[in-house]
């Protein structure tokens, strides 16, 4: 005969005023976690009690109820309850929903109600959220539903907004929240399903490398040519900007770059509109020029426009605030936040006074041009008052520079008056070496042009700080000329060349030693007169210490060790190995660094290895040899980071760099992240200004 199964029994429920209930010491939740009393009390007075509380009724010594009830599960509810009843918004004889337990263990009851409890997951939350707002909540009243910023609420809507196909796969564990996260940088599910598919394959599945993936071909909207637009432009001009609600993405990403550069020289079209109103003969706009455009140009100097009463009283009491803030906080050790934040406000407003508006004679203007294009920070930059060789007057034949005034590539649009020039940085022409190709062959031409061209500034910038060996160095030129025929010992171009660069390399205009050189320039245009004639009466004003200075910036103006294969001259070339000698050249202090731009992405895989095995030894060597090409160049130049690590081109010739002892491999080297262990199976003038004589012919 068959055993009759149990019927279960269910506790009965009751509804039990809330002044007949009363904590259990036999509630085992003792740490406070998760949602605070009063978010729960608020979120039970907008939806009443959604969950019963479990209790025990409390009996006498007689074994009989006494019509109290105690609480060992629902403390935290009791508690809320108890809160709403304090502030009056609940009264204390409230029926509340509860269900009655006997028998059993109350500690047990408590234990089980917690542990079986199972979270819901984040999946289903994004989309709950999500659910929410297509029935009419915005972010913000959900946010304050459900206690958290609305910041998270942005997160989580952008999280269930991911492909459908990936959320799935999420939700079966196949994907982490990390992951999931990074998908977000781009709302097209068709590329969004692109690049699992590439990355379901490989073991390289790191959100930072989704997020690389997602945003390729994309422009940094922190990059000069959007902020110069600005991305509220942009956006209103119908172009998506991508953006990481997750990590600080820099203001997120431009996914119209040609958009942009609409954008970009049409707002170059308009600023160069409003400066063709001053008169100028020509104008030349584009985001970027090269450095040296102005080579071979006469800068007009102008007459600086001096401050007005207002301007000049503002300009004493700013000066006067910030010395008696000077002399206040002198000796204390920390700044306060307000006092910091005004010296800040004062040196920004100082700062101002220095950018002096020049004013040119009608009759200069007439025949001189200005430069249109955009700074490091976005911001417009207008350089007035250049003159082209072919528009000074007539009054006699000279020999110029390098002749032909700079040309942007570009559309040229004749307007009245001015002949505006709008356009764009110059394009390489150079293309990475082939991924196949991991054999240490020799470097470009273009490259080590590129490469000789930093090492060029430098050297002029070093020269020019030390005066006695530019003499010399000069002396050098002028005995080979007087005393030895058709000699080319020399890498100074003395006869007034100063000469461009025919390879621009990424950054060259921005470096230290560029910065530095066109101060100097600058600094000396200004206190020099403008009429030729009057030159050698002002020289002859100088002192001594003034006349070796700018005897020494002008002959580093002169130097020229750049490699260009149409351009033979290794006597020049070695007379620049002893130059920079006799100046201490560094490279790594003049702030060269190999990077993915200007070296290691451009060189054979041999060569990126050969870098790591000089600098950190052997073991780090192979630890990158088999990754990709890119992965690879990326990699080098983390480990590189203040290795002081040079290319050939940028090596003194009979001394070359000198490194600590390589690691060897029983040693220690730096280990890869791991995404790329495991990919193994996948085939400017600060130093002229410290010269007393240069101060004093400031000032």
């Amino acid at each position: 005969m068959a055993t009759a199964v149990q019927k279960i029994t269910l506790s009965a429920s009751r509804d039990i005023p809330f002044n007949k209930l009363v904590l259990s010491q036999s509630n085992v939740r003792r740490v406070k976690a998760g949602v605070s009393i009063e978010e729960l009390a608020e979120d039970i007075a907008r939806r009443t009690l959604l969950q019963s509380l479990n209790v025990r009724a409390i009996l006498d010594a007689e074994g009989q109820e006494t019509g109290m009830f105690e609480i060992p599960a629902g403390g935290r509810r009791y508690q809320a309850l108890e809160l709403l009843v304090k502030q009056k918004r609940l009264a204390k004889t409230t029926p509340v929903p509860c269900v009655v337990r006997e028998g059993g263990i109350a500690e047990e009851d408590s234990l089980a109600e917690n542990v079986q409890r199972v979270a819901l997951h984040p999946l289903d939350q994004f989309r709950a959220f999500q659910t929410l707002r297509d029935k009419g909540l915005g972010e913000e009243e959900i946010a304050a539903r459900f206690f958290v910023a609305p910041t998270v609420v942005k997160q989580r809507l952008r999280l269930a907004a991911v492909s459908e196909k990936l959320l799935e796969v999420y939700a079966e564990d196949g994907m982490t929240l990390e992951q999931l996260m990074a998908f977000t940088v781009n709302g097209d599910h068709a590329r969004q399903e692109q690049v699992w598919e590439g990355l379901s394959r490989s073991h390289n599945q790191e959100p930072y490398y989704i997020r690389r993936q997602l945003t390729d071909g994309a422009i940094r909207a922190s990059d000069r040519r959007a902020r110069f637009v600005g991305v509220e432009a942009y956006e209103a001009a119908g172009g998506i900007v991508m953006r990481d609600l997750f990590q600080h993405d820099d203001g997120g990403w431009v996914q119209d770059p040609a958009l942009l550069d609409r954008l970009v020289n049409e707002k170059l079209q308009t600023e160069a509109e409003t400066l063709r109103g001053e008169g100028w003969k020509w104008i030349a706009a584009a985001p970027d020029f090269p450095y040296g455009h102005t080579a071979g140009l006469r800068r007009l100097v102008g007459e600086t426009i001096d401050l007005t009463e207002d301007e000049r009283a503002s300009f004493d009491a700013l000066t006067a605030e910030n010395e008696a803030l000077e002399e206040q906080y002198a000796e204390a050790d920390e700044l306060p936040d307000e006092i910091d934040q005004r010296f800040g406000e004062i040196e920004a407003a100082l700062a101002a006074f220095d950018n002096r508006p020049v004013h040119y004679h009608p009759a200069e203007i007439a025949v001189a041009g200005a430069f249109i294009s955009i700074d490091g920070e976005g911001a417009l930059r207008i350089e007035r008052g250049f003159i082209r060789p072919e528009d000074e007057a007539p009054v006699e034949p000279v020999t110029s520079g390098d002749g032909d005034a700079p040309r942007t590539a570009g559309s040229d649009s004749v307007v009245h008056g001015a002949v505006i020039t709008v356009g764009g940085a110059p394009t390489a022409s150079e293309t990475d070496t082939p991924e196949e190709d991991d054999a240490i062959r020799p470097l470009s031409d273009r490259l080590v042009t590129e490469l000789t061209a930093h090492r060029t500034l430098a050297l002029r910038d070093a020269l020019a700080n030390e005066p006695n060996v530019a003499f010399q160095a000069v002396l050098h030129a002028l005995c080979l000329s007087a005393f030895y025929r058709h000699a080319s010992d020399t890498c100074l171009e003395i006869a007034a060349k100063n000469s461009g660069f025919s390879a621009q390399a990424p950054g060259l205009a921005e470096t230290a030693s560029a910065l530095a050189i066109e101060a100097r320039q600058a600094r000396w245009a200004k206190l020099l007169p403008e009429n030729s004639g009057d030159l050698w009466d002002a020289l002859t004003a100088f002192d001594g210490g003034n006349q070796t200075a700018l005897f020494a910036h002008c002959a580093a103006l002169t130097v020229n060790v750049v490699k260009e294969p149409w351009n033979r001259r290794p006597d020049a070339f070695a007379h620049g190995d002893q130059l920079a000698r006799a100046v201490d050249l560094d490279m790594t202090a003049a702030g060269w660094r190999p990077t993915v731009e200007n070296y290691l992405g451009r060189v054979p895989k041999g060569r990126i290895i050969e870098a790591v095995r000089e600098t950190k030894g052997e073991h780090s060597a192979r630890l990158i040899e088999h990754l990709k090409k890119a992965d690879m160049a990326r990699e080098a130049e983390r480990l590189l980071i203040g290795a002081g690590w040079l290319p050939e081109p940028l090596r003194l010739a009979q001394n070359e760099m000198e490194v600590d002892a390589p690691i060897g491999e029983a040693g220690e080297a730096e280990a890869l992240p791991d995404f790329l262990a495991e990919d193994e199976d996948d085939t400017q003038l600060e130093a002229e200004e410290e010269r007393p004589h240069v101060a004093a012919a400031a000032e």
